[in-house]
């Protein structure tokens, strides 16, 4: 049995809808398959409903945080999704991201790129709202050919010129709020955009409750997975692995990297506040 712990649906920055992220995990011959849209639980009931036969899902969510001005991404597993203070945080992180998303189209707007928020709000179609819907939007406005190229400096990358930070959580606060809510919390794709997480910064995670590390990622080289699963080992952490799916954005690589039966077994049994779903 393979598990892919990290994929994504239109209930956040995903281009499938949670039935066919379902759908396509069964086809590709997974076993277990989480869904872990961004500060959102949206798409569970319809993921739950459209399991296929053999396959289970894992409830789940990423949720943003922000350490000395960087972002980090952290996957919750199996926690209370009616929890009041998860939800108010993730509630608080949700309106910012709105507030973000319409500043970021005034300054494209600026720069000279025909962008409106109407545009963008029909893109994420109610889903929560993400700088891919922003990208997808600037690939119909002619402003870039692919999404991928706004997230450079000129456009809406980290530090570009139509770039605007939003709330966030600190990723200890984040763990805690995740395990006092029941669930397991894994740090997503330490060493894949961006800032590296350093490792002593994932220590301190550990020693707050994080349970795993995401050491299988496609945007994780050979060396960076090879540190990440010694790193995992010396901590006591459980190495996790997902394809980060976030369908036609990603060209559709669920169940890309994957764990063992074992593995997944050993993390998710930590938690209580809710669990897996059999189709």
């Amino acid at each position: 049995m393979r598990a892919d712990l990290h994929s994504h649906s239109t209930a956040s920055d995903g281009t499938s809808p949670p039935a066919e992220v379902m759908r396509r995990a069964g086809g590709a011959g997974l076993g277990v398959i989480a869904l872990t849209d961004h500060d959102t639980v949206a798409g569970h009931a319809q993921a739950r409903a459209a399991l296929p036969p053999g396959l289970t899902l894992v409830p789940g969510m990423e949720l943003s945080c922000r350490l000395d001005g960087h972002s980090v991404h952290l996957l919750g597993y199996l926690f209370d999704p009616a929890d009041p203070d998860l939800t108010e945080e993730t509630a608080r992180i949700r309106d910012s991201r709105v507030h973000r998303a319409r500043e970021m189209v005034r300054r494209l707007a600026e720069l000279g790129v025909p962008v409106t928020w109407e545009q963008v709000s029909a893109i994420a179609g109610g889903g929560v709202v993400g700088r891919p819907h922003i990208a997808r939007a600037m690939v119909e406005a002619g402003a870039i050919d692919r999404p991928d190229e706004a997230f450079g400096p000129d456009w809406i990358g980290d530090g570009g010129r139509a770039h605007v930070a939003r709330y966030a959580l600190d990723p200890a606060r984040a763990v805690a709020l995740i395990r006092a809510a029941g669930g397991v919390a894994v740090l997503a794709h330490p060493r894949a955009r961006g800032w590296m997480v350093p490792d002593d910064v994932i220590a301190g995670l550990a020693g707050a409750g994080l349970a795993g590390i995401e050491v299988w990622h496609p945007d994780q080289n050979v060396r960076e997975r090879r540190e990440l699963e010694d790193l995992a080992a010396r901590l006591g952490l459980v190495a996790s692995a997902g394809s980060d799916d976030h369908g036609e954005l990603t060209g559709h690589r669920i169940g890309s990297d994957t764990i063992s039966a074992d593995a997944c077994e050993r993390l998710l049994s930590q938690a209580t506040g809710d669990a897996p779903v059999s189709g």
